[in-house]
């Protein structure tokens, strides 16, 4: 098992990519440990896990909050020896479909802000025990847009660019101590596109599940591969990352994309 007795912290794990990934590491061997702010969907993921016959324990509290993100890793700690994977899947708040003439600051901003604030409490936390593990893996996602000029992405490429930069600039400084940071490229992915997750980020489109359908076949015709983004393939990658296997992988972007993004 490419994860056997690793322990890992998945933060935002409720959303639409974090259920995937704890059930994925716990097959690979892994004891999960779920974050989140909305007790039942934790409680949830964690009842599937342990029904998989899997290792999972649930918190409560917003990643913003840098003393209980500290005070959670030390516990980890202490009871499971070890925090070898910190995985941060915590919304940003983005805000897309408006131009960017028209856009309030704090609309623009808060994503970037939320994001940035996020990655860095969880990756410094788990930086400074992985420090003196001498080793440890920290995963983050954005969405490609950092790669290009797209119109009416809002505050979307201003975060990702903002994450990115920090995962490149904190993987060179703690890789010495045996720590790897590494980035995943992802958008679109099929199964975490509903009408209330679009509405949320783009208020301006009100879709039915056909409508859903419809963007879903519009992204996988403007791939490279001419098929759908799906979560399997973004889950299989992260778990490759999160393992001893991809050992030298760091300070970089995995571009798990179908090819819709030419670059990585």
């Amino acid at each position: 098992m490419l994860l056997e007795g690793k322990n890992a912290i998945i933060y935002g794990a409720g959303g639409g990519i974090g259920p995937a990934v704890a059930k994925a590491f716990v097959r690979e061997g892994a004891k999960v440990f779920l974050v989140g702010r909305t007790k039942a969907k934790l409680d949830k993921v964690a009842a599937e896990v342990k029904a998989a016959g899997g290792s999972a324990e649930v918190a409560v509290f917003d990643v913003l909050d840098e003393k209980a993100v500290e005070d959670h890793l030390r516990g980890v700690v202490a009871t499971a020896g070890s925090v070898d994977i910190s995985f941060n899947l915590v919304s940003r708040g983005d805000v897309q479909g408006i131009p960017l003439i028209d856009m309030k600051v704090e609309d623009y901003t808060r994503a970037v802000v939320n994001g940035l604030s996020a990655q860095f409490i969880s990756a410094r936390a788990a930086a400074r025990q992985m420090s003196e593990q001498k080793s440890g893996v920290i995963l983050m996602i954005t969405s490609a847009s950092s790669a290009g000029a797209v119109p009416m992405m809002g505050s979307t490429p201003a975060a990702d660019a903002a994450m990115e930069s920090f995962m490149r600039c904190f993987a060179a400084e703690v890789g010495a101590n045996g720590i790897r940071v590494v980035g995943i490229w992802t958008a679109g992915v099929a199964e975490t596109l509903t009408p209330a997750n679009i509405a949320e980020v783009n208020s301006s489109m009100q879709l039915d599940e056909a409508g859903v359908q419809q963007i879903v076949q519009a992204i996988s015709q403007m791939t490279m591969l001419k098929r759908p983004i799906v979560l399997s393939q973004v889950v299989e990658t992260a778990t490759f990352l999160a393992s001893d296997r991809a050992s030298g992988i760091t300070g970089t972007i995995v571009n798990v994309t179908s090819g819709l993004v030419a670059v990585g």
